[in-house]
């Protein structure tokens, strides 16, 4: 497995390499994973990491012109690890793994799998990294297209992935596999957690036992619309209602912290700063609602599905990946709308019995739907399918 990223982090596509390579394992299988030098290691996983850039070993990949001397160490140690691994198929993940990944399988002469989890250009967009339409954004389009047509099989993250590879980079829809991240759902229960294990932890925290509280946990940036739920949290407020906020992630929090503090919210938001994976279920388990305001229309949006392990009623922006993973039993705000998102938080809130059910209802879709299990059965089989 290629990943081009600081494996481990505990947000996003890091999850989703995770789960996949803990799934296949348990599927017999053998699997080295080469990233960049920074991430934490996972028990149970063989990592591979670049070199520390030299005039700098700390430096954390992020959008910028390092991130090039990142991606030309990961290639030189993909070539390595393959030359010593000698694997039987190569795995992408994000479009430097399957150009990386791309040219090493050729090399040893093997199939590709490029796990598609977004379209790179218009998240580059998303995070104000491209002018759309510009000329670097013609060049960068370009090379997502090769990207995109050079793998044996593409897995995707969701139907509306599938579309838009067929319809936007011209990709062979027979080579296309949808597989939407999926949950581990042993991990992520609501029973789990004991009443006196969230009352203690809501006392730590400094939240009030008797209010109802709405939970975000992912990464804080503009793109996943922290800025439209702090608002949110303000509309609420100005109306009356006691609900608290507790926003979980990192990085940025201080930025965060200080909208909260302009917008008048201060004693009504937490924010906690990281939370660790393994910790995740215990601190989601203390919301009454759950929120994402995603507002990209082609990346996936892991979290959700987080929220519905854990039993928990999801109020969202009105996004086709939000729709594929909640279906009718999402609460749907139209994207950017803050008021109406803070509309239908109030209209849950003043209703927990309905707010429950559709919680269970989301339980066992993700039970039945995103199970890890079976989706490492189904890249297993797509793995004998190509090496056959």
């Amino acid at each position: 497995m290629v990943a081009p990223t600081s494996f481990f982090k505990d947000y996003g596509g890091h999850i989703r390499i995770l789960e996949e390579a803990t799934a296949l394992q348990t599927q017999g299988h053998s699997i080295a994973i080469v990233t960049y030098h920074m991430g934490d290691n996972m028990p149970g996983l063989t990592i591979h990491r670049t070199w520390p850039l030299p005039y700098r070993a700390d430096y954390e990949v992020g959008s910028s012109r390092h991130k090039v001397i990142f991606d030309l160490y990961l290639w030189f140690k993909t070539i390595q690890v393959g030359l010593q691994f000698q694997p039987d198929l190569v795995h992408g993940h994000m479009h430097e793994g399957a150009l990386i990944g791309g040219f090493v399988a050729r090399l040893l002469r093997v199939p590709l799998v490029f796990d598609f989890q977004g379209s790179l250009t218009s998240e580059m967009v998303d995070h104000g990294f491209l002018a759309q339409n510009g000329r670097v954004y013609s060049l960068f389009k370009r090379i997502e297209k090769l990207a995109c047509r050079i793998p044996d099989a593409v897995l995707t993250s969701s139907l509306h992935a599938k579309d838009l590879l067929i319809n936007e980079f011209e990709v062979d829809g027979d080579s296309i596999y949808p597989l939407p991240d999926c949950v581990d759902t042993v991990r992520f229960d609501p029973e789990r957690v004991s009443d006196d294990e969230k009352i203690a932890l809501k006392q730590k925290l400094g939240i009030p036992l008797d209010w109802p509280v709405v939970a975000y946990l992912g990464l804080l940036a503009d793109y996943q619309g922290i800025p439209e739920i702090l608002k949110a949290a303000a509309v609420l407020k100005k109306a009356g209602s006691e609900t608290f906020f507790l926003v979980m992630g990192f990085p940025r929090s201080e930025h965060y912290q200080e909208l909260a503090n302009h917008l008048g919210i201060a004693d009504r938001v937490l924010f906690t700063g990281k939370v660790q994976y393994r910790d995740a279920p215990r601190f989601l388990s203390l919301g009454d609602v759950a929120v994402s305001a995603k507002m990209s229309n082609t990346e996936g949006s892991g979290k959700v599905l987080n929220y519905m392990a854990m039993s928990m009623p999801v109020v969202a922006f009105d996004t086709p990946v939000h729709r594929e993973y909640l279906a009718e039993f999402g609460i749907y705000a139209p994207v950017a709308d803050y008021e109406a998102m803070a509309g239908a938080i109030e209209s849950l809130i003043q209703d927990l019995e309905r707010a429950q059910s559709l919680g269970n209802e989301l339980r066992s879709r993700a039970m039945k739907m995103y199970s890890w299990e079976e989706a490492g059965a189904q890249i297993s089989s797509l793995y004998n399918l190509l090496t056959r």
